[in-house]
């Protein structure tokens, strides 16, 4: 079994397909690295594709305390890996908390990134912290109390998954299948030190302004908790491009595959080839006065 050791000794499951560039995809917190398979079929043609478990998701190790989890620990868990297979540079795909990893991942580690893929990532990024904080904490402790399948009832089918049930029947219920495989521990430390202790996203409006790795936000336009802060990160990351796909929720790697898959491949193809180019300064702040 594949395993790479983060540098806290947690050691992670990954899997791997591909030759050529490679790219690292991070899952979701619902689900796992086997959500990437409609990516991995795609990609793998032309690039090295690794995906991995985070820690606190089977087969890679389930530690007992939320001290090891944090929103830091999981940028970190993708240099590891990325590290452990020699890998220096790797273009970075993420969903959700795999999205919001991959922001900071392009943060803390720009020189490792060729570029960034960060997908429905915005869950909790702005309101009352405190607040928040009490929410994570009363649904990881429904985890350990209830369980995976109790859980799902309500996680599993919220108002941004409904699209993908919608969708795609068959589809849906493999990812009901899998979240109800994982760990309650892990999840529940997820929660508590990945989820409910991530800085806001508007806490991080200066460190954006500076980034300058291509980074590519995308989002469902049925998946609420996203649409502002995308619209936020756009107008804040100089080198960023935004897509928002139509008649999608959260999940929009399952529920558009192919539509997902070909943005994401002209934005690489723009990357790879040298072509990418940060906003024009002069597209920003202009009104209509200015054509007079």
């Amino acid at each position: 079994m594949p395993n790479a050791e983060a540098d806290d000794g947690v050691t992670l499951y990954y899997e791997e397909a591909g030759e050529g560039t490679p790219i690292l995809f991070i899952h979701e917190f619902a689900d796992d690295l086997r959500t990437w398979e409609p990516q991995f079929n795609y990609f793998s043609r032309n690039y090295r594709c690794i995906a991995y478990n985070a820690r606190g998701y089977p087969p890679s190790e389930v530690p007992e305390s939320s001290d090891y989890y944090s929103q830091l620990r999981a940028a970190q868990d993708a240099r590891d890996v990325l590290k452990h297979l020699g890998i220096e540079k790797s273009h970075i795909i993420g969903l959700s908390m795999g999205g919001f990893a991959s922001l900071h991942f392009g943060l803390n580690f720009p020189e490792m990134a060729h570029s960034l893929v960060v997908a429905g990532c915005g869950y909790g990024a702005g309101g009352d912290r405190d607040q928040w904080r009490k929410e994570t904490a009363e649904i990881a402790q429904r985890f350990v109390d209830q369980g995976m399948e109790a859980v799902s009832q309500f996680y599993a089918y919220g108002p941004t998954r409904v699209q993908l049930e919608n969708k795609d029947p068959r589809g849906f219920a493999a990812f009901v299948s899998r979240f109800n495989e994982h760990s309650p521990l892990g999840c529940a430390n997820t929660f508590i030190g990945v989820q409910g202790e991530r800085p806001s996203l508007y806490d991080l409006q200066d460190e954006m302004r500076k980034l300058t790795v291509p980074t590519y936000i995308m989002t469902g336009d049925e998946d609420e908790p996203c649409l502002d802060p995308n619209l936020m990160m756009k107008r804040t990351i100089p080198s960023s491009w935004l897509a928002v796909l139509p008649n999608a929720g959260h999940a929009i790697n399952l529920e558009d595959p192919e539509l997902f898959n070909g943005l994401i491949q002209r934005f690489l193809t723009a990357v790879d080839t040298g072509t990418f180019k940060a906003r024009d300064p002069r597209s920003i702040g202009q009104s209509m006065s200015g054509l007079k």
